[in-house]
């Protein structure tokens, strides 16, 4: 049997209810929808981290963000990290990605009184920094001028073609295809060149760009170029797919920008509902609604929070539209029936609730939780599972699916079980988080989290007390249970399981080379 190619597409800061096999009042993704048929939906996929660049490196590695060491945005994942791509790639596959990788920092900044670009490798345990070039996918190495030194494989990857950054400012290969194909687009795009309108949302841009100059519209037709091309009949080939939206600015091009209309959404039940957990205080008492591009929780007003799900249920269109041309070139490329269809996030987003638009180290379910679609054509699959599942199960899952055989290290389980209706082996998941600001603590927060199929307990190491919620009695994580003294006997076996999760992800590899 011929060996199976992968279409893993992914999405940025997309929640697992939006889309409406998930159940979205609004939101249609007839095409995202497509994939689940005959497929498996995972109903409880959770991220290894909350973040863009320490998930997206568990995704790649089958390793926890405290092993591979991404464990923040800013720290490039090591080129010398073993990854499923690099597996695939020595095992005769055609490997591609394109779109957003996020594997390495597409926005240095110098830290305190460092005298190289990302710090000093001689102060550092693991001095992987000097072991090759970590700039490839910043803003600078893109612009006109920049030295735009790219190098392959990376990462794994035989062929790329970049989209670094978010909204209408994207840059990487499709950055430099825009100003080639269309000149006058750098008059067209970012906050300063927008179009007119009365959206008050934080980062609501409406971009001057068309829909065909959109990176989403670009990524798309990349994806398909390659499906369609006759090299795809001679080697198998796997081809991640990375869509930057439906993470904030909020820009969708053309129709895509009023195609929603924000009276169309409700707040969520828990907006206003008060809560005692200091950072969420923190956040609308102190900090205050920030106006200016900002990655971090934002507190938000009732219209502000539906203007932002009107435009991101645009941009989430635009790239269901564009799935649906993918799976059309796969078909008529005579490839559906021995491709594998993915369907994932990085991450979530707050979008409302609590008050809060975006993300940060805040462990609510809408950020952990993210879509998981798994299409195997050669497969009976169940429709849908229950069954506890991570991003460091990817590359397990994928590396077995194509008969490749593992490296050592892999940290993740194989989720093939699963989606032929039995189990994953994992009652629970464990989701690693550390942030680059104190916020609310004496010290940045390391936040560490255990979510079973009912319940959601996390700790900030080194602050005191912590949250615990009953998802079942409690879906809007409003009533937190850690001090209630009822409650006492759960929280102690929670913390065992979670002490337990923790101790398991320890570094096995490199394997022992001689006998004790």
């Amino acid at each position: 049997m011929a060996r199976p190619n992968f279409l893993y597409i992914m999405t940025d800061q997309h929640r697992f209810d939006w889309l409406s096999l998930a159940g979205h009042p609004v939101v249609k993704t007839p095409n995202i929808d497509a994939i689940a048929k005959g497929g498996t939906v995972f109903r409880n996929f959770f991220v290894a981290n909350p973040v863009c660049m320490p998930n997206r490196a568990a995704l790649l590695t089958g390793r926890y963000t405290s092993v591979n060491s991404v464990r923040i945005n800013g720290i490039p994942l090591s080129l010398r990290a073993n990854t499923f791509t690099k597996r695939l790639l020595s095992d005769g596959y055609d490997t591609v990605a394109i779109g957003k990788m996020h594997q390495q920092t597409m926005a240095p900044r110098p830290l305190p009184n460092a005298t190289q670009e990302y710090t000093r490798p001689e102060l550092e345990a693991k001095p992987h920094y000097s072991d090759g070039d970590y700039q490839l996918e910043t803003f600078e190495n893109w612009t006109p001028g920049g030295a735009n030194r790219w190098q392959l494989p990376y990462y794994g990857f035989k062929e790329v073609d970049l989209v670094t950054l978010h909204g209408d400012a994207c840059e990487g290969h499709y950055g430099n295809w825009l100003r080639e194909t269309a000149p006058d687009a750098e008059g067209r795009r970012r906050p300063p060149n927008q179009l007119p309108h009365d959206y008050t949302c934080p980062q609501a841009v409406r971009t001057g760009l068309t829909e065909e100059e959109y990176h989403t519209s670009y990524i798309g037709r990349a994806a398909m170029e390659y499906l369609k091309d006759p090299a795809r009949q001679n080697a198998p080939f796997f081809a991640f797919v990375s869509f930057p939206d439906p993470h904030h600015p909020f820009n969708p091009p053309g129709r895509y920008w009023d195609m929603y209309d924000p009276d169309d959404f409700d707040v969520p039940d828990n907006f206003e509902t008060e809560t005692e957990i200091p950072i969420v205080t923190w956040l609308k008492e102190v900090q205050g609604t920030k106006r200016e591009l900002h990655m971090g929780p934002n507190p938000v007003t009732r219209r502000e929070v539906q203007e932002a799900k009107a435009l991101t249920a645009g941009m989430i269109t635009m790239i269901d539209d564009q799935v649906g041309e993918m799976l059309g070139a796969l078909r008529a490329a005579g490839l559906a029936d021995n491709t594998i269809v993915a369907f994932n996030s990085d991450h979530g987003e707050l979008m409302g609730d609590h008050g809060l638009l975006f993300k940060g180290p805040l462990h609510y379910d809408p950020v952990i939780h993210v879509p998981m679609i798994w299409n195997d054509p050669r497969q009976t699959q169940a429709a849908e599972t229950t069954e506890m599942a991570s991003t460091v199960d990817i590359a397990a899952t994928i590396l077995a699916a194509a008969g490749v055989e593992p490296y050592h290290g892999l940290q993740g389980v194989d989720l093939a079980a699963a989606m032929q209706g039995g189990g994953t082996g994992r009652g629970a998941v464990l989701i690693e988080d550390e942030y680059h600001d104190a916020l609310c603590y004496s010290k940045p927060p390391r936040v560490r989290t255990i979510r079973t199929d009912r319940y959601r307990m996390s700790i900030v190491i080194g602050e005191p007390g912590g949250e615990l919620y009953d998802l079942h009695a409690d879906p809007g994580e409003v009533t937190n249970l850690f001090d209630v003294p009822e409650f006492a006997p759960l929280r102690g076996e929670l913390a065992l399981q979670l002490a337990d999760l923790m101790g398991r992800v320890v570094d096995t590899s490199p394997r022992q080379l001689t006998e004790a």
